[in-house]
């Protein structure tokens, strides 16, 4: 357990033993001056891949015909509701709300014969890409790199939702698989690797922030400003005074890093105002419209979950990218286009959520490409499923196993193609068909050196036969 104790009546200063007492930051039992030790350095170079993964789970189930596979020829029932955009690519169209990201085809590969196989809000097949352990990607990385990153101490597993963009927001009560803690409890899970290797959800979720013992009340707990704001004023009053005098090098690095580094790169102020005005979604349209009260409202209890915050999401993905973290997801609610008593329609819901992510993810690559780390962060985007290819007579539809959007750019893989064809109405695959278990080994394979792997000792075999044997999507390997 890391302990941190304010000063409080009754409760005498605290000492820097109480300081560095630390043994559980969701890494399983470390010391972070141990942590920084050259030895564990050299033991990191020779698995770890200098690589990260900003996955954006798209929940409820998108549309392939209205995302990268538009059907314009089909019936209008089935062709993508908002037409089509011509992609830099010969005879490749995109659905027509996402015009910025057609023209930059060079920096992503769409994979249009992929399928979850679940036709249910089921997202653990896709997060854990079917793995036994029942973990999700990010646990299963942490599982073999360790859960923080020995440098920067970073957490090496996060899952970023709007509510770290703005703490304050009130997302109403959506149903089921939409719901705050239905989120907090899945998209965190490290299943039989443990609670050491779940996902970071300062907000409230397990992790990082259950295993930070600081003066704040237990119902207040939840609040992240309030622990970065007391990490900041530790760390100020350490500067102002000796209490650190004693510790060693390595001790006082680790006490910077972690009352520095990672408060910082969750604040986004510290970010160039012009970088985050190109991210920013928020202007798009507005999101209270659609919570209770609101215009397009109309009782729709899961569009409560719709934000405008997804720009500022990626940005803050890609800043844990660059202070360490290996595995950032992503999430952006509601695409649950059945325009029923819960979820909106394909031509109410395209306009605004498929334009959000094309400005989000168009200002994503550009400026993962300007700042040099286009090889060294892969972006995935994909959902628990499809669907239906014909719309109802509603403008809705159903749940869809057989097809499921997927889109991946970066990462040092082969960009700039279409993977996988699909027949008429963009139902069913003609050509290889792919699953979550192809994603992970894919993903897996970025992040890790699988024959380096097999020579450390004490690994989980099944995690090292996805990193080496398990066959990825082949065409992004060529």
């Amino acid at each position: 357990m890391f302990t941190i104790y304010d000063e409080l009546p009754g409760r005498r200063s605290m000492s820097r033993r109480r300081l560095l007492q630390i043994g559980a930051l969701g890494a399983g039992s470390f010391s972070l001056p141990s942590l920084l030790e050259q030895k564990a350095l050299a033991k990191e170079q020779s698995l770890i891949r200098n690589k990260s993964v900003v996955f954006l789970f798209l929940q409820g189930g998108p549309p392939q015909n209205e995302m990268w596979d538009p059907k314009m020829d089909a019936p209008e029932n089935v062709r993508c509701c908002t037409g089509a955009v011509q992609t830099d690519i010969a005879g490749i169209q995109f659905g027509g709300t996402f015009e910025k990201m057609a023209r930059m085809t060079d920096r992503f590969t769409i994979v249009r014969s992929f399928h979850s196989s679940d036709a249910g809000h089921d997202q653990m097949p896709v997060l854990t890409g079917r793995h036994p352990s029942g973990a999700v990607m990010g646990a299963q990385f942490t599982r073999l790199a360790g859960a923080n990153h020995p440098r920067t101490a970073m957490p090496r597993h996060a899952v970023l939702l709007p509510e770290q963009i703005e703490p304050e927001l009130q997302l109403g009560n959506p149903t089921g698989p939409f719901t705050y803690g239905y989120i907090r409890e899945n998209y965190t899970n490290a299943g039989e690797y443990g609670g050491a290797h779940q996902a970071l959800l300062l907000d409230g979720g397990k992790g990082l922030a259950d295993s930070l013992t600081l003066s704040l009340p237990k119902n207040r707990f939840d609040d992240r400003r309030l622990l970065l704001t007391q990490l900041d004023n530790l760390k100020r009053r350490f500067d102002r005074t000796d209490d650190l005098a004693a510790a060693n090098s390595s001790e006082q690095q680790a006490v910077n890093v972690l009352l520095g580094g990672i408060a910082d790169a969750f604040d986004l102020s510290k970010e160039d105002p012009r970088t985050i005005a190109k991210y920013d979604t928020s202007e798009l349209f507005d999101m209270k419209e659609w919570h209770r009260g609101g215009k397009m409202y109309n009782n729709k209890r899961n569009q409560s979950r719709i934000t405008n915050l997804l720009g500022k999401q990626l940005l803050l993905a890609r800043r844990l990218c660059e202070a360490g973290c290996g595995f950032v997801t992503v999430h952006d609610a509601c695409w649950d286009f059945h325009n029923d008593g819960n979820n909106p329609s394909h031509a109410k819901a395209m306009p605004v959520l498929g334009a959000q992510v094309d400005h989000a993810v168009a200002a994503f690559l550009e400026d993962v490409h300007q700042r040099g780390l286009s090889d060294d962060i892969l972006l995935v985007i994909s959902s628990e499923m499809g669907r239906a290819p014909s719309k109802q007579g509603n403008g809705g539809s159903g749940h869809w196993a057989r097809l499921t959007p997927l889109l991946l750019a970066g990462g040092g893989l082969k960009m700039g193609q279409i993977v996988g064809q699909t027949d008429a109405h963009g139902g069913e695959a003609t050509s290889k068909l792919y699953g979550p278990q192809h994603l992970n080994a894919t993903i897996m394979r970025t992040l890790i050196d699988g024959p380096q792997a097999r020579l450390l000792a004490g690994l989980p075999s099944e995690l090292i036969e996805t990193a080496t044997d398990a066959e990825p999507i082949l065409e992004m390997h060529g």
